[in-house]
């Protein structure tokens, strides 16, 4: 599988008034062809300038970005602008003309880059045709909802037959109906068009529905970076934790209580395990919390256990889970 994207030890660093800030320190990562890859941070972790490194809106202080191994800094203007046509955006706030109707909307691209009208006319109708849109071609943007909006921005974006779609926070102004709609229709754009996308968000429900990969960003480190479902299943560095596992609502017994997350995927989360941990062992858990939902088509479920008081049967609990295939973790106290 090639490599679309491939980042090596990128920095940036903003200069304001004589101080500096540092918005990306030594990210390294790549990305796949074909893939729905995740960029996850909260505010302020440096996602969205990561994001704009990659068509070179921002230039970075140091390192390399490199689209299908070619090094973005050494590219002449006229040559960036040729990547920039092969990836499309889409943003939260849609960026649509309100004085142009949606079929001129979708045009728009294709007008800039000299196509003829007749070709342009035909292939915006097309794009329509594939978000559902058709029949709204002679609509303006200020009569549609915010979900057909964003359909219409998704529509301009393959207007140009991008090799890769870049989606900033593109879910975040939707209701949780229109986010999920918008969401199966990118991954359906993705599954039949082989169209390499890119999701910038600060939700992890969007990761766990629609990527394959994800890299998680804090304080512009690259925190972790993998598949989703092991993310899910084991994450590794805090910030992952943070991000996959909240912190815990309900309070343990004691101040002293020892707790810990249990994950399990697939036809682990039929089984009644702390029915079973109970009928083998004789030692039982209080359930503090427990959810269950799909990554992946994949149901995968959690649950957070304070675990007996007595440091033998603690060690017997971890055993038994650990025996029968279940990640185990420390839950961090707050």
């Amino acid at each position: 599988m090639a490599n679309v994207f491939t980042l090596d030890n990128v920095s940036k660093i903003y200069k304001n008034d004589g101080k500096e800030f540092l918005a990306l320190k030594d990210v390294s990562l790549e990305i796949e062809e074909g893939e729905i890859f995740g960029i996850i941070g909260m505010s302020g972790a440096g996602k969205s300038t990561l994001v704009r490194t990659l068509n070179r809106l921002e230039d970075i202080s140091s390192g390399t970005v490199s689209f299908y191994d070619t090094d973005l800094a050494t590219c002449s203007p006229s040559k960036i602008r040729k990547v920039r046509r092969e990836i499309a955006m889409i943003f939260q706030s849609f960026n649509l003309l309100n004085q142009r109707s949606v079929l001129s909307n979708v045009m728009q691209p294709l007008r800039i880059a000299g196509v003829p009208a007749g070709q342009r006319k035909e292939k915006a109708l097309e794009m329509l045709r594939v978000v559902g849109l058709e029949d709204k071609k002679n609509q303006f943007p200020s009569r549609l909802s915010g979900g057909q909006r964003q359909r219409v921005a998704i529509a301009r974006a393959l207007a140009g037959d991008p090799k890769v779609l870049l989606c900033d926070e593109a879910t975040s102004a939707l209701d949780p109906k229109m986010t999920g709609e918008i969401l199966d229709l990118i991954k359906e754009i993705n599954r039949t068009r082989g169209l390499t996308t890119v999701i910038i968000t600060h939700e992890m429900s969007i990761v766990e529905k629609i990527c394959d990969r994800v890299a998680i960003i804090d304080n512009g480190h690259l925190a972790e970076v993998g598949e989703v479902k092991e993310i899910f299943r084991a994450p590794k560095s805090s910030a992952a934790r943070k991000l996959v596992f909240p912190s815990n609502p309900f309070d343990p017994s004691s101040k002293d209580s020892r707790l810990v997350r249990i994950a399990f995927d697939g036809l682990e989360a039929s089984r009644p395990f702390i029915a079973e941990l109970v009928e083998q062992t004789g030692r039982k858990v209080n359930i503090l919390s427990a959810n269950t939902k799909s990554v992946g088509g994949v149901g995968y479920g959690q649950m957070v256990v304070e675990l007996p008081k007595d440091k033998e049967d603690q060690e017997i609990v971890l055993d038994f889970f650990t025996k029968n295939g279940l990640s185990v973790s420390e839950v961090e106290r707050v």
